[in-house]
């Protein structure tokens, strides 16, 4: 069942999906249309993509996808997810070979990047990279999975409140992390996100360049 885009399909669902108490249906939830297309393109779903209401952000809108499947069900259960996962997300049984596929979804899903021109020191662009989550023990997971498969680290932030945590990659790592995730230019991912990254990513190339001469 394992490949690229079903471990990208698994960071979606991990983030923003969710599990039915009924042992059979899936939801994923999105601000983005193009993110359920591509989830249900992965997946071959024909179920249509409809609005949803959010308590959270009663004027913004939200888009979900929601369909059967009772052996993909037990599927997730079986790698560690279940419903009412919220607090409750520990470690997940992913492929080491496509876990940075994985990270890719989590990112698309509940992640973050930031740049900016840093003004405390000449010529200097920063670049973060994040992934957001209630549960402190899966964001210790994602940390220390990261660091065995690629060596590279992060720090782990909280929100003051202990009601989500964040764990950031500052601009080095972030550069190393992200040639993990995007190895190569057609894997399936949120266009916005990416764009944002590419353009940042080239900003550094060219200052890099810059200062070289």
């Amino acid at each position: 069942m394992w490949n690229s885009n079903f471990a990208y399909a698994v960071g979606l669902i991990t983030t923003d999906g969710s599990l039915s108490i009924d042992g059979r249906h899936i939801n994923l939830t999105s601000k983005d249309t193009e993110q359920l297309k591509t989830f249900a393109s992965i997946l071959n779903l024909k179920n249509k993509i409809g609005e949803k209401k959010s308590s959270y952000n009663p004027n913004g809108r939200y888009y979900q996808i929601q369909f059967g499947d009772v052996k993909l069900y037990r599927f997730l259960l079986s790698i560690g997810l279940t419903p009412h996962k919220t607090k409750t997300l520990g470690v997940l049984t992913i492929p080491n070979k496509y876990f940075a596929d994985f990270l890719r979804g989590h990112l698309d899903g509940d992640g973050f990047t930031y740049s900016y021109w840093d003004k405390r020191w000449k010529s200097s662009f920063m670049l973060y990279t994040g992934f957001t989550c209630a549960s402190l023990p899966h964001l210790d997971w994602i940390r220390g999975k990261i660091y065995e498969l690629y060596g590279i680290d992060g720090q782990m932030k909280d929100n003051g409140r202990s009601t989500y945590y964040q764990l950031v990659y500052a601009k080095k790592a972030s550069i190393l992390l992200l040639a993990k995730m995007y190895h190569n230019q057609n894997v399936p991912c949120l266009l916005r996100k990416r764009f944002k990254i590419d353009r940042a990513l080239g900003i550094i190339n060219r200052n890099a360049g810059m200062l070289e001469r």
